[in-house]
């Protein structure tokens, strides 16, 4: 993206109707890829959309900012986020650094009255500083794990996970983990057809399986093939009833062994990853047919209709007929 592009939509809003603003926060120094992302996924004009976000690229008090690349860019000065649904800060520096009085009150006062918090990567830092992590779940990159672990020891840290979202407050991994959790948010307001096709336009996958931990320099590789495919015969047998010890049977390990393994490179014990794996193919049934519940339980693996119901609306928040619902308003 150009100089000039970016200028142009950090500095004019888009028109909507769909009354859904967002502030992109830009920092002193920002990271440009994360930055971009946020535009590209929030800020870019939709025409093909009847309704979508405005927003604008923003920081506090100030109109030039400069990304870690050394690019200069203008950006629309605020004195508080009255006007806007969601605060999105892309990145921040990890370094501590004090943050200016007036911008701590007025992010925690937008979060009092109930709007949406989002971090990617090294943004997290900024909202645990506020205190805004405390007592919650929340990732950042992986690099600065240790990091983000010592110095907010209240805050739930999930090293394996893409993005964690908890409603009024969402956090994302690092760099291109950005596109998933902001995908998500797209489909959570607009619907699953609106980040299917935004997916498509930016060549991502709507939903990526798996977390960042596949990526880590602290990755152990022992059984790594054996562990990788275990977890596809996994995937590729969601209907049967699996249990942990047959996964690490495959997997040439002992139960203990595995189980200490897979909390290290996924994030989550074996059957919580399962429960996500079944979810995740039930969404799918339903953005591509309409089975009864009963049927769709049946296959995506799930003991009953209940069960599903269950897991599905704790992990998506809605029930599985209101998803099907919010798809088909999409398509």
């Amino acid at each position: 993206m150009r100089k000039s592009e970016i200028t142009m939509l950090a500095t004019s809003a888009q028109t909507s109707i769909a009354g859904h603003k967002i502030a992109i926060l830009a920092g002193e120094i920002s990271s440009l890829f994360e930055l971009s992302c946020a535009v590209e996924l929030f800020i870019l004009p939709r025409p093909e959309f009847r309704e979508w976000y405005s927003g604008d690229v923003v920081s506090f008090g100030n109109t030039q900012v400069q990304s870690s690349a050394g690019l200069s860019f203008s950006v629309t000065a605020v004195s508080d986020f009255s006007d806007y649904d969601t605060v999105l800060v892309p990145s921040w520096p990890v370094e501590q650094s004090p943050i200016d009085k007036a911008l701590k009150r007025t992010l925690l006062d937008f979060h009092l009255r109930g709007g949406r918090l989002v971090s990617f990567c090294s943004g997290a830092f900024l909202l645990g500083r506020l205190g805004i992590l405390d007592n919650r779940e929340a990732t950042t990159h992986w690099r600065y794990s240790e990091q983000f672990e010592q110095e907010f020891p209240h805050t739930q840290f999930k090293n394996n996970v893409l993005f964690v979202d908890q409603g009024s407050v969402a956090t994302s991994a690092g760099s291109a983990a950005a596109l998933d959790l902001g995908i998500e948010l797209i489909r959570q307001d607009f619907g699953a057809r609106a980040a299917q096709l935004v997916a498509k336009r930016l060549v991502v996958s709507p939903y990526r399986k798996g977390g960042q931990a596949q990526f880590s320099e602290q990755l152990n590789n022992t059984h790594r093939g054996d562990f990788e495919n275990t977890l596809t015969w996994v995937q590729n047998n969601l209907q049967q009833s699996i249990r942990v010890e047959d996964m690490a049977q495959s997997a040439n390990m002992s139960r203990r062994t595995f189980d200490r393994q897979f909390k290290l490179k996924m994030g989550q014990s074996p059957n919580a990853w399962i429960v996500s794996q079944r979810i995740e193919l039930a969404r799918s049934i339903l953005e591509n047919s309409n089975p009864p519940l009963e049927q769709l339980a049946e296959l995506s693996g799930f003991e009953n209709a209940a069960a599903l119901r269950h897991h599905f609306k704790r992990r998506l928040g809605v029930t599985p007929r209101q998803y099907k619902d919010q798809f088909l308003a999409q398509r």
